[in-house]
């Protein structure tokens, strides 16, 4: 029966390291988690109880002597079950094998449900495809010619920011739409000019009608479209990667100073600089954040890169300068041998520094645009109705009625009130 034994306790092995990762994981987990973290551990105790229930019984049978009797004895079975993606057997008593499996099997309940939830929660990334649709259409059309002019660096700077932006197109691609979009606009823009050069918009159904005359005239007054439309169309997709990026580095800046601060706590522990990063790079705290540092990550694992030249390369195409100056200087920081903890650890304090600065700044500019709004929202209109109701009561010619008066009164301060949630939206730090 030692075999048996043995059996038994390699498996009550296995029953409590999972046991102890379900408790770790415990603490951190969401409610409903727990639940079902709570149901695997009471099961598995459970099953844990019915082994060592039969220990005992094992014990007695256990001898250095050779028994006489060659009989088998029926009351113990071997039970062999698949758990945990492994093979479990155990040696127990026949009454005792239902209950053991039930509870076995609850655990594995358990364990699928969570499975589950963790692979709901895990991210989705997508899948390279070739170009579709209007973007087959662009490089179809044009893309020898997008690449020739990449290829004599007319477009340097877009391809920095189409890099920066971490928009999923090549940059050829997306100078071939460019052009494509731009020749599309022309032949709106011409036809939409051509159309009311020869007609007009009148008042009454169908709102339309034919000039009679004129033609050489609103010609020369409705030239422009055609020329400013195309050249508006290049410039929006010309700066939109530039904006993107933009919007981007707000919300890494927004992200860095926290992200910091959890990597000198982990470099304090004295764990290897490159496993902060994929630490950090599995972390859903920093969304964008992790964006940049699994670039560092697969500058590591498929281009087989060191950690500084990884870091370079990754502070090069950074969409936040903030965050291109902390891989340059944790670059340098390794080459040098300086301790990366005191590294993280003033370059949090000089992020938190920024980051209370910029919301003292935000704070101060909307004390003043408190002032100005009261002044001009609150006080100006009244000031202005005070002095058409004095002017009507003094029998001037005010040529409006006290409804349009109200009118005016409530479309003005509207539009105040608009104009300045829109500015104070747009000056809003994103952190």
């Amino acid at each position: 029966m030692i075999d048996e034994l043995k059996k038994n306790l390699d498996t009550e092995v296995n029953i409590l390291r999972e046991i102890a990762s379900y408790i770790g994981r415990h603490d951190s987990a969401k409610e409903d988690e727990k639940k079902l973290l709570e149901g695997a551990i009471k099961s598995l105790v459970e099953g844990m109880k019915i082994i060592n229930a039969n220990v005992p019984e094992l014990l007695k049978d256990v001898t250095v002597a050779q028994r006489l009797s060659k009989k088998k004895d029926n009351k113990f079975e071997v039970i062999k079950y698949t758990w945990v993606g492994s093979g479990v057997e155990v040696v127990l008593k026949s009454k005792d094998k239902s209950r053991f499996l039930r509870e076995l099997n609850i655990s594995d309940k358990f364990v699928k449900k969570l499975k589950v939830k963790d692979n709901d929660e895990k991210d989705k990334y997508a899948e390279f495809k070739a170009s579709r649709g209007y973007l087959k259409l662009a490089n179809k059309l044009f893309l020898s010619t997008a690449r020739k002019t990449v290829m004599k660096g007319t477009f340097r700077d877009l391809g920095v920011s189409l890099r920066k932006a971490n928009l999923d197109l090549l940059f050829e691609s997306y100078v071939a739409m460019i052009y494509l979009t731009v020749l599309v606009s022309f032949v709106l823009a011409f036809f939409v000019g051509a159309f009311f050069v020869f007609f007009g918009i009148v008042s009454v159904w169908p709102f339309i009608e034919l000039r009679s005359g004129g033609y050489l005239g609103m010609l020369g007054k409705l030239f422009w479209i055609p020329i400013a439309t195309p050249l508006l169309t290049f410039l929006v997709l010309y700066f939109y990667p530039s904006t993107e990026k933009k919007s981007i580095g707000g919300r890494i800046d927004q992200e860095l100073p926290f992200a910091v601060i959890h990597m000198s706590a982990i470099t304090g522990s004295g764990i290897e600089p490159s496993e902060i990063f994929k630490i950090i790079g599995l972390s859903r705290e920093y969304p964008f954040l992790r964006k940049e540092v699994r670039k560092v990550l697969n500058q590591l694992n498929l281009y087989g890169y060191d950690l500084t030249t990884a870091l370079t390369n990754a502070a090069k195409t950074a969409p936040s300068e903030k965050l291109a100056e902390l891989f340059s200087g944790l670059a340098t920081s390794i080459t040098s041998g300086v301790n990366l903890s005191d590294f993280f650890e003033k370059r949090a304090e000089t992020l938190l520094l920024s980051y209370r600065l910029e919301r003292e700044k935000y704070t101060k500019l909307v004390e003043t645009f408190l002032d100005i709004y009261i002044s001009i929202v609150i006080a100006a209109p009244m000031v202005f109705l005070l002095l058409i109701i004095m002017m009507a009561i003094s029998g001037m010619n005010v040529g409006f009625g006290p409804v349009q008066i109200s009118i005016l009164a409530v479309s003005i301060i509207s539009v105040l009130n608009i104009i300045f949630l829109v500015f104070l939206q747009l000056r809003q730090p994103a952190y």
